[in-house]
């Protein structure tokens, strides 16, 4: 007999447990601040032990990290998905857009998702874990420009600045958004900031 519906059973009930933690986790951070929420308290919010915390997470940050662990990803995908002619600008404009979407798709998660960014850009043990991911998503999205960009010696470089360009994009809306306490628009501001970057991504390899 087959003991698979057992595994699904058991890995549906792990991410049951987990996500009940990094809810009542960021609900927690977001309200009282990083250093003020214990592991206790996060375990209590969720019904579960600090024995079962562990078991999922390492520290109050790799919580927050989870949080952010899907963004990259969604990106490289929303990149790889976009037509192969496509100007270099408005793919990666369509890339960012992915996840700013997620953080003002409904009014009550832009305002759960707005004190989470804010946490994490005010939190600097977090700050530090977010750029971390960055470096990541970096290199992921560049070596999907590399498929896009003209052939060159300079082919390499230019995607890579042009996925750090797009990443600092990235972040200076979140900062700008935090900073308006979520009076921007997001997907504005996106908008916005890659029409500042256009002639420099879209500029021709020599």
């Amino acid at each position: 007999m087959s003991s698979r519906p057992d595994v699904t059973l058991a890995q549906r009930k792990r991410q049951l447990v987990s996500d009940e933690l990094t809810e009542a986790a960021l609900q927690l951070l977001a309200l009282k601040g990083f250093d003020a929420v214990t592991i206790d308290e996060i375990a209590l919010a969720a019904g579960v032990s600090k024995r079962t915390f562990f078991r999922y997470f390492a520290s109050k940050e790799d919580v927050v990290v989870q949080f952010l662990a899907g963004m990259g990803e969604a990106m490289r995908a929303e990149l790889a998905a976009r037509p192969a002619d496509e100007p270099p600008s408005v793919a990666l404009r369509h890339t960012v857009q992915v996840p700013v979407a997620e953080c003002a798709d409904r009014s009550d998660h832009a305002e759960r998702a707005l004190r989470v960014v804010r946490l994490i850009l005010r939190t600097p043990a977090l700050r530090a874990r977010f750029l971390e991911r960055q470096a990541q998503w970096r290199d992921d999205l560049a070596a999907e420009l590399a498929h896009r960009l003209p052939a060159g010696p300079d082919a390499g470089l230019r995607a890579r600045l042009a996925a750090g360009m797009t990443l600092t994009a990235f972040d200076t809306v979140l900062q700008h958004w935090s900073d308006s306490d979520g009076a921007e628009d997001p997907a504005a501001l996106t908008d916005r900031a890659f029409a500042l970057l256009t002639p420099a991504l879209d500029t021709s390899q020599p």
